[in-house]
């Protein structure tokens, strides 16, 4: 079902402008906050230990996160937008506790290189999401079919321990994300047509949730591309 069209007025291209600034600041400072957390933790040894020797503590902290994701994206219309702000920051912290335990495994060179390399591929795909004319949607639809794909050949590989499908999963986990990524893009974009006729509240909560799904976009994207610069390591 497409969304509603209304005539475009200078109201409106204000109340866009804002929607993107506000989607991409809130989205750079919950990375932000991500890695400045994962970075002052790393600096005592002693947390990624304890987070290493204390698995159910690791794994509560994900499962904490994957609630915070689904409470989010599934009552973002019954919360207001102080509690919608608060939920995407609280998941960005609980990320920066787990990195820290990731990017213990990794040198620093290779650690850099992920990053600047899925910055890369992340820009050029939000570009070409944002500039196509070609609708996204059937894409989409196979990414998110790929990513249940990917989630279960996860859970299969934590029994097997395969370093091979590991490596498999790592690529087709880039080019799902980087897929959701022009697809999320193209999403937000079309959430401009109308925007304006919300109000303040809802624009911001609008900004949130295309926040999180960038920043989940990028997350993933450097993840896998950290496993796979970082086999050797």
């Amino acid at each position: 079902m497409r969304e509603p069209q209304y005539p475009y007025t200078s109201t409106q291209a204000q109340t866009n402008q804002r929607l993107l600034q506000r989607v991409f600041s809130w989205m750079f400072v919950g990375l932000s906050m991500t890695a400045i957390i994962a970075f002052a933790l790393s600096l005592n040894p002693n947390v990624p230990k304890f987070l290493a020797a204390n698995p159910l503590v690791f794994y509560g902290i994900v499962g904490l996160e994957l609630l915070t994701v689904l409470g989010l994206s599934f009552l973002i219309n019954r919360i207001n937008a102080f509690l919608a702000t608060f939920a995407f920051f609280f998941y960005a912290a609980l990320n920066g506790i787990t990195f820290t335990l990731i990017l213990a495994f990794f040198e620093l060179g290779t650690i850099a290189t992920a990053f600047f390399v899925a910055a890369g591929m992340f820009g050029v795909c939000a570009v070409l999401g944002y500039v196509t004319k070609m609708d996204l949607s059937k894409l989409g639809a196979i990414a998110l079919m790929a990513l249940i794909g990917i989630i279960i050949a996860t859970i299969v590989n934590i029994f097997l321990a395969n370093d091979t499908l590991t490596m498999i999963i790592s690529y087709i986990g880039v080019v799902v994300f980087c897929a959701l990524t022009a697809y999320d893009v193209q999403k937000i974009k079309n959430m401009n047509e109308y925007a304006s006729q919300y109000g303040e509240e809802e624009v911001t909560k609008l900004a949130i949730i295309g926040a999180l799904m960038l920043y989940l976009d990028f997350i993933n994207i450097f993840f896998y591309l950290l496993r796979i610069f970082g086999s050797d390591d």
